[in-house]
């Protein structure tokens, strides 16, 4: 009797008035299920995040070329792959200072900066007239973008747990659309007047910048983002004690008597030795690099010419084709993929579609040799299925990072996957153009020759990532921070 008259008032989980976090929490335990809104702030982020990083693939060969840096047509790739590199960079060098802020100072002012460096320096880098313009505008860029590490931690703390999977799973889909859509906005609307003459007249701005309209039309996009990151919640706790009331609460909900114990220990926690953290963030690191390496050898594959092993598209192909990609991969991330994770856990469907990859990469070579609508419809296929299976992967991972930490250290823990993503990501570009440009010389080598090198090289980080998904390496759900509370 004299337990239970103690254990009630201990269920009972304590909110501020006045904290932030504790509204957000108090939202979540009276509305079960994933709210609507939340999941467009999520999305829209997200999309303003992606978008400057990826609308440059298309004409980034037709900008460098402009600039008359590359000595032959084969070393475009190499430059090209320099200014695809150089955001990444700069992200790596601020992603654990954003963390760090915005663990200090909330979600939403680290959101809102970021949203501020996608109009500004995206917008120069369209109006970029040479070389080391470019590759000083998107360094800013990068360095100024404070919203992938936040807005991962931002996802998480705004949805139950068992709705986390979603709220993570539309971070991932809105991340892929934008890589997606971005291409395809750069496809369709770089060098306007070329294309469309009858609107944009020679001689005017759109001919001097031929590359401004994509870059401009992005970071219009992003201005009303902007405006409503001042309504959008915060979910960092601004009490002393941080969130560790609801955390005590849940614990005891759960028969554990070692609360204090524990909160102390998770609250001084060395990231760097949380181990189910950073091997999580170790694999994401290899497939990240294959993603981005991709992504870079993809678009400057595709319109090579055919001598060099391309599949001579404009960069109005590239955009139908990853366009079509983006709206089939929306439908898998929002509707399917929730469910195929609960069904089979967020590391074995990892595995499974890492299987999956190698063999339909492998295959791209050979699609090369197709021509007209065949070429079209089986290079759009392969599209769609490669960046499902990209998102499966690391939707997983994304999941598996955000539940080994408390909310106390949720922005550092992803300011620390960022700034290591981003390391990788920064030679995935420079590392995959280069090789692109070293395949293309070997049209006629006895050993996987001309393009056939290059994929067979992705093919093998794809493999080494898959490799360290199993045990021991890579732990599974049952040991994170989510799990271990219960």
């Amino acid at each position: 009797m004299e337990n239970e008259i103690m254990k009630e008032p201990l269920l009972e989980k304590k909110y501020y008035k006045d904290c932030p976090g504790c509204k957000v929490d108090q939202a979540k335990e009276l509305k079960k299920g994933a709210s609507v809104l939340n999941l467009l702030i999520i999305w829209m982020l997200m999309i303003c995040a992606s978008l400057p990083i990826s609308c440059l693939y298309p004409f980034l060969y037709f900008m460098v070329k402009d600039f008359n840096v590359a000595k032959t047509e084969a070393d475009i790739s190499t430059y090209a792959g320099y200014v695809g590199s150089t955001l990444m960079l700069g992200r790596a060098l601020t992603s654990v200072g954003w963390g760090l802020f915005s663990d200090r100072y909330g979600r939403k002012p680290a959101l809102i900066v970021g949203v501020m460096s996608v109009i500004i320096f995206n917008t120069l880098f369209g109006l970029s007239t040479n070389f080391w313009m470019a590759i000083i505008t998107r360094f800013l860029l990068g360095c100024g973008n404070g919203i992938i590490g936040p807005v991962k931690a931002y996802a998480t703390e705004l949805f139950r747990e068992e709705d986390q999977a979603i709220g993570l799973s539309t971070v991932s889909a809105a991340w892929a659309i934008g890589l997606i859509i971005g291409p395809a906005l750069g496809g369709y609307l770089a060098q306007p007047v070329m294309k469309y003459p009858h609107i944009f007249p020679k001689g005017s701005f759109w001919d001097k910048f031929p590359y401004f309209l994509p870059c401009f039309i992005i970071s219009g996009l992003a201005f009303p983002v902007l405006i409503a990151c001042i309504w959008i919640p915060e979910t960092l706790h601004n009490h002393k004690g941080g969130n560790e009331c609801t955390d005590e609460a849940e614990a005891l909900e759960n028969g554990s008597n070692r609360v204090n114990k524990g909160k102390t220990t998770q609250k001084n926690e060395n990231l760097l030795k949380n181990w189910p953290l950073m091997s999580s963030i170790i694999v994401y690191c290899i497939f990240s690099l294959h993603d981005m390496a991709y992504t870079e050898v993809f678009s400057l594959w595709a319109v090579s010419p055919p001598s060099l092993g391309g599949l001579n598209f404009t960069t109005d192909n590239v955009g139908n084709v990853l366009a079509i990609s983006g709206l089939l991969l929306i439908i898998y991330q929002l509707i399917l993929y929730p469910y195929v994770e609960r069904a089979c856990g967020p590391i074995r469907i990892s595995r499974i579609t890492g299987m999956l990859s190698i063999p339909l990469l492998q295959s791209y070579p050979f699609i090369a040799m197709l021509s007209g609508v065949t070429l079209y419809i089986v290079i759009s296929l392969a599209s769609i299925l490669k960046n499902i299976l990209s998102m499966t992967i690391i939707t997983g991972l994304f999941i598996l990072q955000n539940r080994a930490v408390k909310q106390n250290q949720r922005g550092a823990a992803n300011g620390i996957s960022v700034t290591c993503v981003s390391l990788f990501k920064a030679i995935g570009p420079v590392v995959g153009g280069a090789l692109l440009t070293w395949s293309q010389k070997r049209m006629h080598a006895s050993f996987l020759p001309g393009t056939h090198m290059i994929f067979f090289i992705m093919n093998l980080v794809e493999g080494l990532g898959l490799l360290m998904m199993f045990k021991p390496f890579l732990n599974d759900e049952k040991n994170t921070h989510s799990d271990q509370l219960h």
